[in-house]
Parts: C-alpha cells; sequence; structure tokens
C-alpha cells in the first residue's frame, strides 16, 4: 500500500527504543486501570485506561515506524501512521489493525459524552498489548 502524503519525522533506534519504553509506560498504567472494577461491573477509570490504551498503541506503532522506517508519522491523521505500520514486515498488517481500532475509539473515549465500557476496554488493552509486542520484536530484528 501506498502510504498517504503527509509529515513525517526522521527518527533514530534510540527514539525507537524511548517510544518502545514509552508505550510500555502507558499500556502498564492502563491495565491496571482496567483492573478497578466497581463491585457493578462498571469501570471507575474505563475512559481513562482506554486512553492510555490508545496511547500505548499510538507509542508502539511510533517505536516500530523508527525502528523499521526510520521515520514516524508527525500529523493528526492517525491513517498516515497505520500507513506506515502497514509497511512493516512482517506483521505490519496486523499491527495496523490493531492501531486502526484503538484510533477508532480515541475520539469518544477522549472528547465525548460516550463511557467506555468493559468489553470495549478489553479490546483496547488487548490491542495496545499487541502493538506493544510488534514494536518489542521490531526493534529486536
Amino acid at each position: 500500500m501506498t502510504p498517504r502524503a503527509g509529515r513525517t519525522q526522521r527518527c533514530s533506534e534510540a527514539d525507537a527504543r524511548r517510544r518502545l519504553q514509552h508505550s510500555k509506560q502507558f499500556l502498564e498504567v492502563a491495565e491496571l486501570a482496567a483492573e478497578d472494577q466497581r463491585d457493578d461491573g462498571s469501570l471507575e477509570y474505563g475512559n481513562a485506561a482506554a486512553t492510555l490504551a490508545m496511547l500505548a498503541g499510538i507509542a508502539a506503532a511510533d517505536a516500530a515506524c523508527c525502528k523499521a522506517l526510520g521515520r514516524r508519522s508527525r500529523t493528526d491523521d492517525h491513517d498516515q501512521a497505520t500507513s506506515l505500520v502497514e509497511q512493516i514486515a512482517p506483521d505490519g498488517q496486523s499491527a495496523a489493525k490493531c492501531l486502526r481500532a484503538l484510533v477508532a475509539l480515541k475520539n469518544d473515549a477522549q472528547y465525548g459524552f460516550y463511557t467506555v465500557g468493559s468489553g470495549e476496554l478489553t479490546k483496547a488493552v488487548r490491542g495496545a498489548r499487541k502493538l506493544v509486542d510488534f514494536a518489542d520484536a521490531t526493534l529486536r530484528r
């Protein structure tokens, strides 16, 4: 797939390692917040945890792109970031699918009146975990 035109930033392997560390930190806190369910099954920090899972996924995508492509997206258009992730072999297509799913939840969780449910949060954390694992594997190559 040809990447969309847009702004990118050159980045190094050191930058990739830094973004991978950020992604792991975001994911760790998202997982902790996701565990904090009320007795009635509702989530006190559902939106915050989903937002952190999204940030983990975006940081992981940056890390993988920095390592594999030497550049990352520097635009608010997350479709461009997804297009860059798709270029990474192996498994870029699968990772891009996870990133797309996380970004789809972004606006509602961060800016809307929407409350993220337990099932959606589980999917978001699982998707972020896959992206962090993908970035980790990319950096080991």
